[in-house]
């Protein structure tokens, strides 16, 4: 006879203690070590432009109100006030080396305090932390078919209130600032957030400043038919990319003809799928718009029984394609995984609406925002057991990061004990052993807490 479970009352008494020795947030000393494991707080500090003070003796220094950002976005923050909130935890301020965290005003009044020069030392500032994590992880996590992958598409960033700057109707006639990313591998390599009028705006930029990152490698570019432009083409074109794929579905009329003008021979062995469709592949040569030169799409013609026409879908790629039509075809489909990414950036660290009027201090946030997101992939990609790698940011926030840790004093020491989860000691003993140092008695404060693996 099978068991039989039931949902029942619990068998505990309730008791509620208040206690300023215990934080929720134990994990967060992850964050702080692999920021320091790369120096990242030293070179907030020495950002210029990003400390608006008049007296540098007083106040909050702007490493410390960034790392008040970067740990209230990894631990689940969603407004300014959720980071003023982080004061309330004295264990978790100590553990991560914060003498006291600024209020809701004062974040705000800092952001807002940044110039465009203050924004961009930001996105150099991540660009130099991706590239050091690419130099250092497993090829194998951050690689597909040996080829770094790059991605380029915009999000729309919805706002309320007409008193946002720089923001504008969209397509959907919907009030919003466009955030134009450009992906290297998993992670966010840099980012324009701003009113900008069309999907492929800022390509040419990204394109310009980051060719040198994967012209002496394996690479590949996806992109969606926001860059099927005359213009973006040629842009992608000169960007030096060893393969490339760009949906192409906004002009494909002249396509259509050429692709119904091309004799049976054209087309590859007819493929039969679920339901009856058939599919068969081609080769077609176009000069779109503006461009000096004729340019390849890969072409699928799809049917099922009970139709009478042929549906068709383009894919603009490389000159000379090595490939076959149908393979860049495959390969396109991939988009979309790199696609989901910004449902890890927007839904995991809910960066949907930004949280300020002026556009200089949201651009701020979301490059801070940008840091953040990068910091737990790396954490993922260079340290955490094959089994995590498909972990998404919000399951490393959950089942890393937001765990039981009590301060207590042992042996006249301050000790932190964390409540580590099943099955991962091993890897926290190891991870704690390699990149947090103990320091010993009478030791400086370069390393501001104290942790015992043992």
């Amino acid at each position: 006879m099978k068991a039989h479970y039931r949902k029942r009352k619990t068998r505990f008494l309730f008791k509620l203690d208040e206690t300023r020795k215990t934080t929720a947030h134990g994990g967060q000393i992850l964050v702080d070590a692999l920021c320091r494991r790369f120096g990242l707080w030293e070179k907030l500090a020495a950002i210029e432009g990003l400390d608006p003070r008049k007296r540098k003796t007083s106040g909050y220094d702007p490493e410390t109100l960034a790392a008040q950002v970067i740990f209230g976005l990894t631990s689940g923050a969603v407004r300014l006030k959720d980071m003023e909130r982080l004061g309330a935890d004295p264990v978790l301020l100590e553990a991560i080396g914060l003498d006291k965290a600024a209020d809701e005003s004062t974040l705000a009044e800092w952001l807002r305090a940044q110039t465009p020069a203050s924004v961009e030392a930001l996105a150099r500032l991540n660009t130099w932390f991706v590239t050091a994590v690419l130099e250092q992880a497993d090829p194998r996590r951050v690689r597909h078919a040996g080829q770094l992958e790059v991605f380029f598409d915009d999000t729309e960033i919805e706002v309320h209130g007409k008193k946002i700057e720089g923001a504008r109707i969209n397509y959907n006639g919907d009030l919003a600032l466009s955030w134009q990313t450009l992906w290297l591998g998993p992670f966010l390599l840099d980012a324009i957030l701003d009113g900008a009028t069309t999907v492929a705006e800022h390509q040419r930029t990204f394109l310009e400043r980051h060719k040198e990152r994967w012209e002496s490698t394996a690479s590949y570019f996806y992109a969606d038919s926001g860059s099927s432009g005359a213009d973006a083409l040629m842009d992608i074109h000169a960007a030096g990319f060893a393969q490339w794929s760009v949906s192409y579905n906004k002009w494909p009329d002249a396509l259509e003809r050429l692709a119904k003008e091309l004799p049976e021979s054209a087309w590859g062995e007819k493929e039969t799928g679920e339901e009856g469709e058939t599919s068969e592949y081609a080769w077609i040569k176009h000069q779109p718009g503006k461009m000096k030169k004729d340019q390849f799409f890969a072409v699928c013609r799809r049917k099922k029984a009970d139709e009478l026409f042929y549906r068709y879908a383009f894919i603009a790629c490389e000159d000379s394609p090595q490939r076959s039509p149908k393979a860049v075809m495959e390969r396109h489909g991939l988009k979309g995984c790199c696609e989901q990414r910004f449902s890890e950036v927007l839904s995991d660290l809910d960066l949907h609406h930004p949280p300020c009027l002026s556009l200089v201090a949201n651009q701020a946030f979301y490059a801070l925002a940008m840091l953040a997101y990068n910091i737990l992939t790396a954490l993922k990609v260079l340290e955490l057991p094959d089994h995590a790698q498909s972990w998404r940011v919000r399951s490393i926030i959950r089942h890393l990061l937001t765990i039981p840790a009590t301060s207590v004093a042992h042996a006249n020491r301050r000790v932190l004990k964390l409540c580590i989860p099943a099955g991962w000691l091993k890897w926290w003993r190891l991870f704690l052993a390699k990149f947090v140092p103990r320091r010993k008695r009478g030791e400086g404060l370069l390393e501001r807490y104290h942790l015992d693996s043992s």
